[in-house]
């Protein structure tokens, strides 16, 4: 993946918050937390894999178990730092989107989260 494709900027798929929170309760995407870790343990989606952008590898996707098969969903505070992980995604294989507006979106619409220490692996 070429520099370019780090850019915070562009257009990539998108997903609502509302639209998100019905995909999740169906069972019909998973989510890949690309902040730090100090804002995942503040308060994060349930569920949620961690993995900070800036370590996002092939190795270490594979380390988290997402199924190739499921849509991804990529989170970051506003959208700006889920675009470049949307593209890496993409680029092997996902059918990968990001949260359109982010957790800011997430936590305006109301949706529910949870906070504390993340657990190992996810």
């Amino acid at each position: 993946m070429g520099l370019s494709q780090w850019r915070p900027f562009g257009r990539v798929p998108e997903m609502k918050a509302h639209d998100l929170a019905q995909a999740l309760e169906r069972g019909e995407v998973q989510l890949l937390d690309v902040r730090t870790g100090l804002e995942y343990r503040r308060s994060r989606i349930s569920d949620a894999c961690h993995l900070p952008i800036t370590q996002l590898t092939e190795k270490r996707l594979d380390s988290l178990g997402l199924d190739p098969e499921r849509p991804v969903v990529a989170i970051c505070l506003s959208a700006h730092r889920s675009i470049p992980a949307v593209r890496k995604l993409r680029a092997l294989g996902y059918d990968a989107r990001q949260l359109r507006g982010g957790m800011l979106a997430w936590w305006k619409a109301g949706l529910p989260c949870e906070a504390g220490h993340e657990d190992a692996g996810r």
